[in-house]
């Protein structure tokens, strides 16, 4: 059970927290952001009352454990769910297997936090409460971060994460691929990548409030900056400007608003009401609709950025997570609905990935 207290903080959350990583980077390191403009932006933040992690830390290294530690407390894992440390072909990452996981079944899971922060511990709540509802076997790659790796090392670590499953046995047509806010983007962005380098498709994707364009033209960056709670077009920006590395932000792979879809499998595009990326996720839509990959935009009202952090605390979010395993299950082949209903199901001879280790 979540922390009321952190829910309400996340709910309430103005602080923007791709902005103050991105600013710790500048203070840490210096990359593309000097030190006096995170120091003024820190001031302007301290004046209006509104603390942030730049206020509270003084590295990245402080900055991202704290982000892991307010997704921990916030949104714990689950009960009836393991979580394993596995190796995914040089890409660290975490297997999370449910006590009744049908045999065969995957979900490939990308994590959110601007390409500068987030992991797989931090991401067991949500990830996990994927896992029993899908009853499926869920691997998330501890994919490279920026400053330290720029892109396109994360969508790199994506593709391989997907390949090595395949190598070790997972039928591509019974493994799912989603991701939130960057992991969002990158749940098409990788596709194309995998597509371009011969991999079979997925069943499907899902993309859960993605960050699609990082151009940041869309309208709503505009007339919602400030009301979505968690983010904001200033932060967006500077993470863009770290994540990037020197590349345009029209970079397809970045941008996926700008990437040829055609061939892709069956996508979800879950976005909020309230989120500054909205309009950039509707025009994500329409690329994959123009290039004739089959397509959901599912739009909820009044909802701000990864509402789905909230199920059990908020009706809209059990709905979208609860959308999310539909559009999985819908398109994943009939015999493993047949397994599930039957019990059944042949030797999984997937893992997640070699070296497994279990994890607290």
């Amino acid at each position: 059970m979540a922390d009321p207290d952190h829910v309400e903080a996340l709910a309430n959350n103005t602080s923007g927290w791709p902005y103050h990583v991105a600013a710790v980077v500048a203070v840490d390191g210096d990359h593309h952001i000097t030190v006096e403009q995170a120091a003024g932006e820190r001031d302007a933040k301290q004046k209006k009352g509104a603390p942030g992690i730049i206020d509270m830390y003084d590295t990245l290294e402080d900055a991202r454990l704290a982000y892991r530690t307010f997704f921990q407390d916030s949104f714990p894992a689950p009960d009836g769910v393991s979580f394993d440390s596995v190796d995914a072909d040089g890409v660290a990452a975490e297997c999370a297997t449910p006590a009744d996981a049908v045999p065969g079944r995957h979900l490939v899971y990308l994590h959110g936090g601007a390409y500068l922060a987030g992991d797989p511990q931090g991401y067991r709540g949500l990830v996990g409460d994927l896992a029993r509802r899908l009853r499926a076997r869920v691997l998330v790659p501890h994919y490279r971060l920026a400053p330290e790796a720029v892109f396109l090392a994360p969508i790199e670590d994506a593709v391989t994460a997907y390949r090595c499953l395949l190598e070790e046995g997972a039928e591509p047509h019974n493994v799912v691929l989603a991701g939130d806010s960057a992991g969002g983007a990158m749940a098409v962005s990788a596709l194309v990548a995998a597509r371009d380098q011969g991999l079979p498709m997925p069943a499907a994707s899902i993309a859960i409030s993605p960050w699609a364009n990082l151009e940041h033209t869309g309208a709503t960056m505009f007339t919602l900056d400030g009301v979505d709670p968690s983010v904001n077009r200033a932060g967006l920006s500077r993470a863009a400007d770290i994540v990037l590395g020197g590349a345009p932000r029209n970079n397809p792979l970045a941008s996926p608003v700008f990437a040829d879809t055609r061939g892709l499998p069956p996508v979800l595009i879950q976005t909020g009401g309230h989120e500054v990326m909205l309009s950039d996720a509707v025009r994500l839509a329409a690329k994959l609709a123009e290039d004739f990959v089959p397509l959901r935009l599912d739009v909820a009202p009044g909802m701000g950025h990864v509402w789905h952090l909230l199920a059990a605390h908020l009706p809209a979010a059990d709905k979208a997570v609860a959308d999310a395993v539909a559009f999985a299950e819908e398109h994943l082949p009939a015999a493993v609905a047949e397994e599930i209903a039957e019990g059944l199901g042949r030797p999984d001879g997937a893992s997640c990935g070699s070296t497994a280790t279990q994890v607290p």
